[in-house]
């Protein structure tokens, strides 16, 4: 079996390419933050590879920047290929067969709402709300 599960955050903003014949995809690096501490109290965090393809590579490029969080899915591959100096270069990578948009960030504001932007909703949203008359006998309990 061969299945990866990852949830971290993209590293810089995705580029949408084609293949030779015609496929879209994406590469992409997602910072992965460690589940335990290192000797100074630190988390660690790890840069991993990520290829999607065709719509889920354009639903990414679409809609997700650098910093948004995704969880991934999909399998572990290695490939090599002959560098320009003639050694043999190893690459590992994760193959995405799903990807999840855990947060995205907007391009104007970069995600983040001013504080008195939250107030003003949680003010608005309060009056808006109504108690619902409730009958007792309509009660099926």
């Amino acid at each position: 079996m061969n299945k990866v599960i990852l949830i971290g955050n993209l590293t810089k903003d995705l580029e949408l390419s084609t293949s030779a014949s015609g496929i879209a995809f994406c590469r992409f690096s997602l910072a992965v933050s460690r589940r335990f501490t290192n000797s100074e109290g630190e988390r660690e965090t790890d840069f991993i590879n990520i290829v999607v393809w065709r719509d889920i590579a354009v639903n990414c490029h679409k809609f997700l920047k650098k910093g948004s969080k995704i969880g991934v899915v999909g399998s572990l591959q290695t490939r090599t290929y002959d560098a320009q100096d003639g050694t043999k270069r190893y690459v590992t990578e994760v193959l995405a067969d799903e990807v999840d948009f855990i947060s995205t960030k907007k391009p104007e504001d970069n995600g983040a709402v001013p504080e008195e932007k939250k107030e003003e909703d949680i003010t608005q949203t309060s009056q808006e709300l109504q108690p619902v008359p409730v009958d007792e006998d309509q009660l099926p309990f």
